[in-house]
């Protein structure tokens, strides 16, 4: 029979759904078509994919050929049917072996005169080709970023050469080695390279041991980007199964995913002027956005208040939820999206609002109307505010000789709080759920009491409460206490004072 089965992948979301490429020739006018749902570049294979078998040295079948993309309702875009198809066509026709195709998955894009070209996604389909039990054959550009799959079989191949003769067996393609990785990077901004601003550091080690939310308001120059850029180097070092789901957003958003970078914590810091599409995702066939980019990371915004306040209100569910949901009128996709947002602006318009110098002359009108660009739900899902004063003169000059501590050190005391967190409830604290909250957060009645006058004082939501209630629950995992006290509590609520209640 003149019917051939080869199985490639879509790309789906993050997922890789199977796609089942079947090709049959029967008798009639010479002839090719592709059913399935095929979008533009799919139907331009059937040039690609004659040129590359003519080229090859192969007969290209004078009969008329169909190929089935299956399932049929599943929506197939991009080059990376090209060499299934071509294969599908060659073993359909006799002129490679048929038994062996059931054992591998094939993805890659063809050029004219037979070579391999790189497809986005490759890391996507070969977690699913592992789970499904077959051997992935992907072009020599993706084959790097595919074996970071533990326990996959791997086969890079530069040409439709070099697979035909795999699969004859006369020449066998070398399996792909898992790469190593170093843990160590030079490269990572250093927390001791920061100067000053103690309560700054302090109030970002929190941040990061609970993977709370923070914003910082100063003036320019006082190192708020310096150390938002820092926080990554602090964060406990991401699980295998984390930096996977980071690497595989990267790589269906056409970023390259190396040895190297594929266990850093990712750090995303867009421009104000950057869309609300560009932020959360979105497109006709829907693409992941920037706080899906930043999954298992952290995302910076600088001068917040400088973003299209639109664009700042639809990050207000993810914060929440930790995943985005995009629909249009034929595509629907689920990105993850949990992140730690980090985020800073200036004091008033001018940005020296406070300033010692007399600088600033903005009215109080106008100093409402920019901070008023930030709505209060939006603020009131950020844990921590702080300020970040202006760094004296004596402590940059004393900074050159002080020892600072460095990331590694602070990382130590994160991972130590960290760990704890997820044995008491398999989350961070940023995470955890009201009923968590009332069994891990446990208050005296007089430290209670305390927390109600804060609320009423600083006019605080009942959802800012249960972020006060986290964070202390944080800063005892930091002085590894099981127990709640005043001084944590009261650190805390210090966290909250530039709240909405107080910017007017």
């Amino acid at each position: 029979m003149s019917l051939a089965v080869v199985y490639s992948r879509a790309q789906e979301g993050v997922q890789a759904p199977l796609v089942s490429v079947e090709v049959h020739l029967s008798n009639g006018l010479p002839g090719l078509s592709i059913v399935g749902l095929p979008e533009a570049a799919v139907k331009e294979s059937k040039d690609r994919v004659r040129s590359a078998i003519l080229n090859s040295q192969f007969d290209f079948p004078l009969r008329r050929i169909t190929i089935s993309l299956a399932p049929a309702d599943l929506p197939k875009e991009g080059g990376r049917f090209d060499l299934p198809i071509a294969l599908g066509i060659l073993a359909a026709s006799g002129q490679i072996p048929k038994q062996t195709l059931g054992n591998y998955e094939f993805v890659g894009e063809l050029a004219l005169n037979g070579e391999l070209r790189s497809i986005k996604g490759a890391l996507p389909v070969a977690i699913q080709a592992r789970d499904s039990g077959r051997a992935l054959i992907c072009p020599i550009e993706n084959a790097a970023e595919a074996a970071l799959v533990k326990d996959t079989n791997v086969y890079a191949a530069d040409h439709l050469l070099s697979v035909c003769a795999h699969l004859n067996g006369t020449q066998p393609l070398e399996p792909q080695i898992k790469p190593e990785w170093s843990e160590h990077d030079p490269h990572t901004p250093d927390m001791a390279e920061v100067h000053g601003q103690s309560h700054a550091k302090r109030a970002l080690e929190i941040a990061a041991a609970g993977g709370h939310s923070l914003l910082m308001i100063g003036p320019p120059g006082t190192g708020k980007t310096m150390l938002a850029s820092r926080l990554p180097g602090i964060l406990p070092s991401m699980t295998e199964a984390e930096a996977l789901e980071s690497a595989a957003i990267s790589s269906i958003s056409g970023y390259l995913v190396t040895p190297e970078n594929w266990r850093k914590r990712p750090f995303r810091a867009p421009h104000h002027t950057a869309s609300g599409i560009a932020l959360v995702g979105g497109g006709s066939n829907p693409r992941p956005g920037e706080i899906s980019l930043a999954h298992n990371g952290v995302m910076f915004l600088d001068e917040l208040p400088e973003f299209d306040r639109r664009v700042l209100e639809v990050l207000r569910e993810p914060l929440e939820s930790g995943h985005i949901v995009i629909s249009r009128a034929a595509r629907q996709a689920e990105f993850p999206a949990r992140f730690q947002f980090i985020a800073a602006m200036n004091p008033c318009p001018c940005g020296y609002l406070g300033d010692s110098n007399g600088r600033c002359h903005c009215t109080s009108e106008q100093i409402i109307r920019y901070r008023n660009r930030i709505s209060g739900p939006l603020l009131d899902r950020i844990d921590m505010h702080i300020e970040v004063p202006r760094v004296a003169h004596q402590e940059l000059r004393k900074g050159r000789t002080d020892n600072n501590e460095p990331s590694k050190g602070i990382q130590k005391r994160i991972e130590t709080a960290r760990s704890r967190q997820i044995e008491r409830c398999t989350t961070n604290n940023a995470r955890m759920n009201n009923t968590q909250v009332e069994k891990f957060c446990l208050l005296t009645d007089k430290d209670h009491s305390l927390l109600e006058q804060a609320l009423d004082k600083l006019c605080l939501s009942a959802r800012a409460y249960h972020r006060i209630l986290k964070v202390t629950r944080t800063i005892a995992d930091l002085d590894c206490v099981d127990t709640i006290k005043t001084e944590h509590l009261m650190e805390a609520i210090s966290y909250r004072r530039l709240d909405r209640a107080t910017l007017h």
